[in-house]
This record gives C-alpha cells, structure tokens and sequence, in this order.
C-alpha cells in the first residue's frame, strides 16, 4: 500500500512537472513575440534610416570651413485620439505605436530638431477643457525629448478647427501649449511656420492678423538678403540670408493627387479625385501669396495623410509628410532632413506595417493553439508525423 502511494506521488509530481515545465515555456514564448512586436520590431526597422548626405559648398579662402549641417525630422498627423471619438482600445494601440515609433527614432537618429506639421490632436476643435488637458497630457508623454532636441509644432484644422470653427480661444489654448513663434531660426536656416487655416482670405480679424504677420515675415527675410544698414531691418539681430523653409498644415494649390506616386501616395481610387480649396488644400491665392511673399525653396505640409512631391512656379518643391499614425494609413513615415543656409536633402522612413505586426500575432496564436493540442495529445506532433511519413515513404 506505501509503495502503491509511493508511485502515485510519484507520478502526480512528475505530471505537476510537465505542466510546470508547458506553461514556463508559454510564458517564454508570449513573452517573445510581444518583445518583438511592441518593441524590437521598431529598433529593427528605423536603424537602417540614414541621414541624408546634403551637399556643403565650401567658402573661399585657403582655410575652408563647411556649412554647419542640421539635423532635422518632420512628421505629421498624429491625431491623438480625444474622449469623444477614442475607443480606448484604439487609443492605446495607435498611441503606444507613435510613443515607441518617436522615441526610438530619437535614440537611434538623434535630431536636433523635430516639427510636426499640424493635427496634433484628433478633436482639438471641439474638446472641453479637461479633455485638452488630457490630451495635452498625454501628448507630452509619447514625445517627450531631451533637452538639447527642440520640438516645434504647427497648428492643425483639427487643433483648432476648420476658418468656421477657428476663434481666439483655440487659438491662445494651443498656443499656449506649444510656442507660437512664426519664425524659427537655426545654424543659419530660417524655418516660417504658418498658421494655414488662417489663410481664408475672407478679411476676418484672425485672417487679416496672420496675414500681417506673414507680410512682416516677408519683410526681414527680404532685408536679410540684401546690404541693408543696420536698424532699416527692424528690431532685434538681423536674420540668416536664406530663402526659408515653409512649414504649414495645408498643402499649397494642387488639383488632386494624380501625379503623386510612391508606396506612401494616395490609394489609385482616391488620386484621382479633386482637392477642394479651403479644405483640402489652401486656395490659388493664398499659395499664390505665401510664394510671393516668402519666396521659400522648401515647402513641407501635412493634412492629406499621405506623400506626394510637386513644384510650384519656378520649380519650388513641396512634400506632403504623410501620417505618423496607424490610425491613418498602414505604412505611416517621417522625413529626415539634413539641412544648411543654401543645400538640403531630404530621405523618408517608414515605421513598420501595421500588418506586420498583426499578421506576426495571429500566426503565434495559431502557432500556440497547435502546441497546446499537441501537448493534449489532440494533435500529433508534427516531427512525429513527418518522422512516420518519411519512415513510411523509405519502406515503399
């Protein structure tokens, strides 16, 4: 009767065992694959990002010192999800993506400087006061940076609202969050951030004010250029003599996204479809005024979600940044610029496919429902069923 008590302790121990051993190398396995997709995944796919060489003209003279290069990333449309519309499964899927996509960006790529180019928020234009506190909240966690890393924001139709919904108080909350500074510059390279939902051209006191600022703008960036004597270019030191680069949410006048291409461009059932003015893209006379005015030799914008590169007038080049966010496309992206006073050149990284990852999670779902039958001894091993198989394909 002992030794009987004796084997069936014995075979209750090494039955706990077994389990103990299963549901370790369960652990072991979940554990992996949200390692992976929750964060390996991001350092796999943005490390092979490179800044872009950009071409730096040396000055004359036997001792030759090149143009000090910055180091600057754009992205836009991140739409954090409000009270209103967030699931909150949603929020902490697409949020979670952009929090790890930002920050590993900025620990493999070190920028100097990162610009989002509008639609911060996804209900900016209508959310209460403690909703924006949240979001504000909220926003400052998933891109928090270090301190020698400036992080400037323009304003968005969702932050503030379409020109129909647009007013002081939306206004100011925003800008008191983020610097209203128009004008930014840096290493010798005049960055113009423009609020483009003002850009109505209706007369509107906000409309007329942006505009005044924007012609003032225009004034010191065209003093800077030439041999002016000191005082005639108003207040303060005098600007770098570069053409600037625009920064706005709105993309300047184009008819529709027909002759964008790119896996980041518009789907081919949507290209083809005109832009409407004043909403989907400012209209032929407020871009018409801001290339006068500014004469820029980039144009960087958001809004449309997706990438597309076009001239405009004497071959000023603009690029749409497409989504930062899952919530808007598959494949969302930033771009990297590497920058001086008179060269550029700019290089796109992509984030990793939305798919990927959760293609990746249904196939160790799957994976691990197989090992859980098999272990049942509902399935038969697979190594025991090809082992038979080939046993049985050398017996014939």
């Amino acid at each position: 009767m002992a030794a009987f008590q004796f084997g069936f302790g014995r075979l209750n121990f090494h039955l706990l065992k077994r389990r103990s051993f299963l549901l370790l190398k369960l652990i072991a396995f979940v554990c992996s694959v949200l390692l992976f997709c929750e964060f390996l995944i991001y350092y796999l796919v943005i490390l092979p990002c490179n800044w872009p060489e950009v071409k730096t003209p040396a000055h004359g003279g036997k001792q030759e010192t090149l143009e000090p290069v910055l180091k600057a990333m754009f992205l836009a449309d991140t739409h954090l999800l409000g009270e209103v519309r967030g699931h909150w499964l949603d929020k902490l899927r697409r949020e979670w993506q952009m929090e790890r996509a930002f920050q590993t960006a900025l620990w493999l790529l070190q920028p100097e400087v990162v610009f989002i180019l509008g639609d911060i928020f996804d209900e900016g234009k209508w959310s209460s006061p403690q909703a924006w506190a949240d979001d504000v909240k909220r926003f400052q966690k998933m891109f928090r940076h270090p301190g020698h890393v400036q992080l400037k924001v323009v304003v968005g139709n969702h932050d503030i609202g379409f020109h129909y919904q647009m007013n002081r108080y939306r206004i100011k909350r925003f800008e008191k969050v983020f610097n209203p500074e128009r004008l930014f510059s840096w290493k010798g390279i005049n960055f113009v951030m423009v609020n483009s939902v003002a850009l109505e051209g209706d007369g509107c006191n906000i409309c007329s004010e942006a505009e005044a600022e924007l012609m003032d703008i225009s004034h010191k960036l065209n003093c800077s250029r030439e041999e002016q004597r000191p005082g005639q270019c108003g207040h303060g030191p005098p600007l770098p003599a570069s053409a600037p680069v625009l920064l706005q949410h709105f993309p300047l006048y184009r008819q529709s996204d027909a002759n964008c291409s790119g896996e980041d461009s518009a789907p081919p059932e949507e290209k083809g479809i005109p832009f409407k003015e004043r909403y989907d893209v400012l209209s032929r006379e407020a871009s018409q005024k801001l290339l006068w005015w500014l004469r820029p030799r980039l144009i960087l914008s958001g809004h449309t979600h997706s990438g597309c590169e076009v001239l405009h007038g004497a071959g000023v080049p603009e690029l749409s940044v497409p989504s930062f966010s899952w919530r808007n496309r598959n494949n969302p992206s930033f771009v990297m610029g590497s920058m001086t006073p008179t060269e550029y050149a700019l290089a796109k990284c992509y984030l990793p496919l939305e798919d990927t990852v959760l293609m990746t999670y249904c196939a160790a779902a799957g994976l691990l429902v197989v090992l859980m039958l098999v272990h049942l001894g509902l399935v038969a091993s697979p190594v025991l069923f090809g082992y038979k198989l080939l046993r049985k394909f050398k017996t014939v």
